[in-house]
């Protein structure tokens, strides 16, 4: 607990600099939107017009890479370099220090765009150099804040980390790199388990006392622990073996698990409050991800429709809940959804739920249409939140000079 004698802890170090560089967030969910844009956008033309992208990768893989390990660890770390100095009482990361992180992440995502010209191997050491610095770096502050209870976010990127560093093995001393991609995905839906967890029902909780609810979330308990340890292990199942039936079991008995835990956060009493609604609906791909799981190991779908329900549903609608909402609060404005907002999540949710048909069905134009929704979502995040993220923080009303 932070002695009520320490000083409050600014929002960022310097008030003399671009106010891009003073919190995590502002540069890397900006850039992790702008690179979910021209990803999608360097895919369809590569689906188009055979645009060579990742050189001896390959399109396919160079894009199923970039959505796991370029566009979602920059909304990653924009999240945690934001909360986890607000868990440990720390000063966040600023500066030329974070100004070098975003280098670092950025010249993966250049390499491995440009992997027919750097060659392979180049490009495969410049992407996986930033994961572990990223890693090392919340272990630092988390040890040194002393918060035990948080080392289990870091086995989440580590998993990640660990993926990323599998995919560019398997590629160069054979192996399965789609194995590593889904160990990441796991990595990916662990944290959101483990997150989401904290923060949608202390939101919910918040947002109904204020209005004089009785009835709030129910709060973490053994429950909570119990479901993550067993979705946990039926995503580690999936991971190993996805088209084996026998993991068709835990994983529904893990959705529905998490159907109940989404049940205990009131979610219904926050109908039409969409920047907290959103972050219940993005939480409800998790069971719909699970039983997709089930559905591909019995041979009901395609593994790659299961795929993909869990990286646009849960993680990238997850990650555009959480982007809207901590760019809002960060930057003094109130915590409530425009109409571009809005229209964002609609997109992202429809470009989800598009993407597993197209693979279901075949229908011509349903691919495309998904791609389309999913760039129409993070272009009205970049048009609206933009200009918040590259400029000063406002003052809320009251707020001294």
């Amino acid at each position: 607990m932070i002695s009520p004698k320490r000083p409050r802890i600014p929002r960022g170090l310097k008030q003399d600099g671009f106010a891009i560089w003073s919190y995590g967030f502002r540069p890397f969910f900006l850039g992790g939107a702008v690179w979910a844009v021209l990803t999608m956008l360097l895919w369809i033309l590569a689906l188009a017009r055979g645009l060579p992208l990742g050189g001896d990768f390959g399109a396919p893989l160079w894009h199923a890479h970039e959505m796991v390990f370029g566009f979602a660890p920059a909304v990653l770390a924009g999240f945690l370099l934001t909360a986890i100095p607000n868990w440990t009482g720390s000063l966040p990361v600023s500066g030329r220090p974070l100004i070098g992180l975003v280098a670092l992440w950025l010249a993966g995502r250049i390499a491995m765009a440009c992997a027919g010209v750097t060659g392979t191997l180049a490009a495969s050491l410049l992407d996986a150099a930033f994961l572990p610095v990223f890693l090392a770096l919340c272990a630092r502050e988390i040890i040194r804040g002393r918060k035990w209870n948080d080392l289990k976010v870091l086995a989440g990127v580590f998993a990640i980390s660990l993926g990323n560093l599998g995919f560019h093995v398997s590629l160069h001393l054979g192996g399965d790199p789609h194995l590593w991609l889904r160990g990441a995905v796991a990595g990916y839906v662990a944290l959101i388990l483990i997150i989401g967890g904290r923060i949608i029902p202390s939101f919910t909780r918040n947002w109904l006392n204020q209005r004089g609810a009785t009835l709030l979330p129910v709060a973490y308990n053994r429950f909570d622990m119990g479901v993550i340890v067993f979705s946990v292990g039926a995503l580690v199942a999936w991971v190993f073996a996805p088209e084996e039936r026998l993991i068709a079991g835990p994983a529904l008995v893990a959705a529905a698990l998490n159907v109940a835990r989404l049940a205990r956060w009131r979610g219904v009493s926050v109908t039409g409050e969409w920047l907290l609604m959103v972050l219940h609906l993005a939480y409800a791909f998790v069971p719909l991800g699970l039983v997709s799981i089930a559905l591909a190991a019995l041979g009901m779908i395609q593994p790659v429709s299961a795929l993909h329900v869990l990286t646009v549903g849960v993680i990238a609608t997850m990650m555009l809940a959480v982007m809207t909402r901590a760019t809002r609060g960060h930057t003094g404005r109130p915590l409530a959804a425009t109409g571009l907002t809005i229209a964002s999540y609609l997109s992202l949710f429809a470009a989800a739920l598009a993407r597993p048909l197209a693979d279901l069905t075949g229908w011509p134009g349903v691919m495309e249409a998904s791609g389309a929704l999913w760039i129409l979502a993070f272009t009205l995040f970049i048009l609206e939140y933009g200009p918040m993220l590259i400029r000063v923080r406002r003052k809320p009303r009251g707020e001294g000079a």
